[in-house]
């Protein structure tokens, strides 16, 4: 009697997974650190190691990052996974890498997994790409003469081969990423796991990315995890979406009723929104400036009507003094599609400390709609210009509302045209000449 094959296995078993951290610095200074920190309470003195702005208020809290999540993933899949800032999407992928463990539940793996959580994760600044490209593989697991027969495609794939054997200190983030997403791509890794690491690369090796991505997945059978902010790339990449909010499951399954689930929850009636569980890691930032929160006054939330004046309060904590402080606000569709960037004036000189800027802004060019925009801190003194003070992506996400009476003729509010109102044009009537 023939005997029915049995079920293949997941490659990948979430079982009702919990993390949870304690909020401040603990376990996390060093000797001497805590040796000075020993002197000042001896002497009744302020803590020398403290963050400023620190009240400690919070310091020992607990805080539950991921709660109670279970799924599982088949060989093959490509699995997208979306949510607000600080809803557990960085934490679930560094469990899953076996970088740290669950406080409840298990995680089982069956398959050889290669990260990119961070840019330049594994890279040594003094060595070269080159010498990198070793190291890195190394790391992912690959063996010398696997990195030998590779070495070649992985450089042409990088695309910055006269850069190769420069010093990877001087790289730029977009170099960075095109390096590590190269030696990743050509590793024979079962799972492939990323996290928003082409959010700095440019958009021709975005598109390039997701092409090779597509073809480990079909031709290989690899396993895909792919978080994103970009709507459009998890479109494009993946089969399947998982969303998640404040820690808990809330959808596993079609991708696009996912991104409408994401999309229609996050922020839009939230008159305050706090960036302080946001993760930044797979951002290259200096630190210097840590956005805290944004508070929209006027009684409304972000959902706007059209053409109205916007004002908020955008809450940030300097490290140290800033000269010619600004801060960029992207603005993109519920595609993910840049339309435009709002900048703010320059601030000459901030002080260190806690600082509230009342933002003033209009989207009067935007049509109805759903859109979102990020917080980005930066200054023109920086020593690198590779580097953000700090980013916030996807930040809020708004929605343009209409007017009551919405024509179709000129002057409109039809959505379906596009995003952006452009200024009328001109029309001059010239009449043929009657025979």
């Amino acid at each position: 009697m023939n005997k029915k094959p049995l079920t293949e296995p997941p490659i990948i078993k979430i079982d009702h997974v919990s993390k949870e951290y304690r909020l401040g610095a603990i376990g996390g200074t060093t000797l001497r650190d805590e040796m000075r920190r020993r002197k000042a309470e001896r002497r009744h003195e302020a803590d020398p190691t403290a963050r400023i702005g620190y009240t400690g208020g919070a310091y020992g809290e607990r805080f539950l990052a991921l709660d109670d999540v279970s799924f599982e993933i088949r060989k093959g899949e490509r699995i997208g996974i979306i949510g607000h800032n600080g809803a557990g999407k960085t934490t679930l992928l560094k469990l899953i890498s076996q970088i740290t463990a669950p406080t409840k539940g298990e995680i089982g793996i069956n398959g050889r997994v290669a990260s990119m959580l961070e840019v330049g994760t594994g890279f040594h600044g003094e060595l070269t790409g080159r010498e990198n490209v070793y190291l890195n593989g190394s790391i992912l697991g690959m063996s010398k003469k696997e990195i030998d027969d590779k070495i070649e495609q992985i450089i042409d794939f990088s695309e910055i081969r006269e850069f190769i054997d420069t010093p990877v200190k001087r790289y730029s983030s977009g170099m960075f990423v095109k390096l590590a997403f190269s030696v990743a791509a050509h590793l024979d890794a079962e799972i492939l796991i990323m996290d928003e690491v082409l959010a700095v690369g440019d958009v021709d090796f975005q598109k390039k990315c997701i092409a090779k991505i597509k073809e480990i997945s079909y031709s290989r059978h690899r396993t895909i995890l792919y978080v994103s902010h970009n709507i459009a790339s998890i479109r494009s990449l993946c089969s399947r979406c998982v969303v998640l909010e404040k820690g808990k499951l809330i959808y596993d399954g079609d991708v696009e009723q996912a991104i409408s689930l994401y999309t229609g929850k996050q922020g839009l009636s939230r008159q305050e929104i706090s960036f302080g569980s946001t993760d930044r890691s797979c951002f290259a930032t200096d630190g210097k400036v840590r956005l805290q929160s944004l508070r929209f006054t006027d009684d409304v939330s972000s959902c706007f009507a059209y053409g109205q004046t916007i004002r908020a309060e955008l809450s940030f904590l300097a490290e140290g003094t800033l000269k010619n402080l600004f801060f960029r606000l992207p603005v993109f569709t519920d595609s993910g599609t840049r339309v435009g960037t709002i900048h703010t004036q320059i601030l000459p000189c901030v002080v260190p400390g806690s600082h509230r800027l009342m933002l003033t802004f209009s989207f009067e060019q935007l049509l109805p709609g759903k859109y979102s925009f990020w917080i980005i801190a930066r200054s023109d003194s920086l020593a690198d210009p590779a580097y953000d003070h700090d980013v916030v992506a996807n930040a809020v996400v708004f929605e343009i509302t209409a007017p009551d009476s919405t024509p179709l003729l000129p002057g409109g509010y039809y959505a379906g045209w596009g995003p952006i109102l452009f200024p009328e044009a001109a029309a001059e009537d010239f009449a043929d000449e009657k025979i």
